[in-house]
């Protein structure tokens, strides 16, 4: 489709995606797969090697929870994970305030829709199904309910390229869906059920990172800048030191380090336009926001195999009435929520669909949005008790995947039928 058809008709046209998301896919299911293969194996050795206590030390009584245990598990989910957390939110910031972002103005509006009612419609079967089928007779029957509020991001793209091809706008709406969600789901997980006692004057450490980095972005009165003023806005120290403090912050609270670098990201200078999510076309921008993304995205594809490998060994005789929980709120709830949304939200406001995606390419949009892995996986520990309860669970986000496989015949059975 040429840019210009989609820009009248008030849609960002699909940009090309840079190939290294598809290297994270297969890092992620290259752990993944070696995960899975030991835990079933050698499910002992297996929990003994990623639940090692490498540190463990009394927590002081003003920082959340009481002992700290820093395990190889930790390590990934609360050290490693917020950089990928960090990645894909700065696109979403993006998307939300840039020159033609693709979340910009009423462009917002149909994926808001599409986001609120995907997370409404599986909130609302976890609850139906838990209420009827307890997992456990000593666990809360609403154990759980933001898991299935997260879309998987990197395999989801992947899975939507193999069903609309490389360039189709679909594409970038189900990026947006899926970025939206995942860190909608994250932050429920992580305000529903606090690592520990929640402790919220440890927040003031993110409030001052940003205000401090506001203070460095403060514009001079003059559009004369020396040399030096041009470079010292260009280093990239100040804002790595501000997330470091933010994480310190947020994980002191008790809430998931995967959320600690969130905070910074609309205090970075970034682009003055849009390009699409995940663009290749940024990696020639040379804004600090654009910078920092760029040096993550080797050591990333590192981190979602760490990740894949400590959090996604799938146990496969994990299936409990937890399992069936997961399926029915990312394949029933969670599309028909997404559909009902975006079409309510096209009706109630008159918005067209965005530029070159049909009402059926949105009905794949919702099949796809029900394939749930890395972030449900990564809330995990802080939404569901741990043992059987979590391997079901986790055993059924695995199962979310043949989303991917159904969407993909369905879109060939829609082609031949013209």
């Amino acid at each position: 489709m040429r840019a210009t058809s989609a820009q009248q008709a008030g849609f960002v046209p699909m940009y090309r995606v840079s190939p290294f998301v598809r290297r994270f896919a297969w890092a992620l299911l290259g752990g993944v797969f070696l995960a899975t293969l030991w835990v079933n194996l050698s499910p002992a050795s297996y929990y003994d090697a990623m639940e090692y206590r490498l540190i463990e030390l009394a927590k002081p009584a003003w920082i959340a929870g009481d002992v700290l245990v820093i395990t190889p598990m930790t390590v990934t989910s609360e050290l490693l994970m917020p950089l990928f957390l960090f990645f894909v939110g700065k696109e979403l910031w993006e998307a939300l305030v840039l020159q033609r972002g693709a979340l910009s103005g009423r462009r917002a509006l149909l994926p808001a829709g599409a986001v609120i009612g995907a997370c409404l419609g599986a909130l609302a079967v976890w609850l139906a199904h838990s209420a009827v089928f307890v997992a456990d007779e000593w666990v809360h029957w609403a154990e759980g309910w933001p898991l299935p509020f997260g879309s998987e991001i990197i395999l989801g793209y992947v899975a939507g390229r193999m069903v609309f091809g490389p360039a189709h706008p679909a594409l970038h709406l189900l990026l947006l869906i899926s970025i939206a969600t995942s860190i909608l789901g994250i932050l429920a997980a992580g305000l529903a059920s606090p690592g520990g006692d929640l402790q919220p004057l440890w927040l003031a450490l993110p409030v001052l990172a940003c205000a401090a980095l506001a203070w460095l972005n403060r514009r001079p009165q003059t559009d004369d800048l020396t040399e030096r003023d041009r470079r010292r806005g260009q280093t990239l120290w100040p804002y790595a030191v501000a997330g470091l403090v933010s994480w310190l912050g947020v994980v002191a609270a008790g809430l998931p380090g995967a959320l600690g670098l969130l905070p910074v990201i609309p205090l970075i200078p970034h682009a003055e336009r849009a390009f699409g999510l995940f663009a290749e076309a940024e990696e020639y921008l040379h804004d600090p926001l654009n910078r920092l993304a760029h040096s993550l995205v080797k050591p990333l594809a590192v981190v979602l195999f760490l990740f894949g490998l400590t959090r996604g060994g799938i146990d496969l005789a994990a299936f409990a009435p937890t399992t069936i929980t997961v399926l029915l709120s990312t394949w029933l709830g969670k599309p028909l929520g997404l559909l009902f949304g975006a079409l309510l939200m096209a009706q109630l406001f008159r918005l067209p669909m965005p530029a070159g995606v049909r009402i059926r390419d949105l009905v794949l949009v919702a099949i796809l949005s029900g394939i749930g892995f890395t972030v449900p996986v990564l809330s995990l520990d802080t939404a569901l008790p741990g043992g059987a309860m979590a391997e079901a669970a986790r055993l059924g986000f695995a199962l979310s995947l043949l989303a991917w496989p159904a969407a993909l015949l369905l879109s060939r059975a829609l082609r031949r039928a013209g």
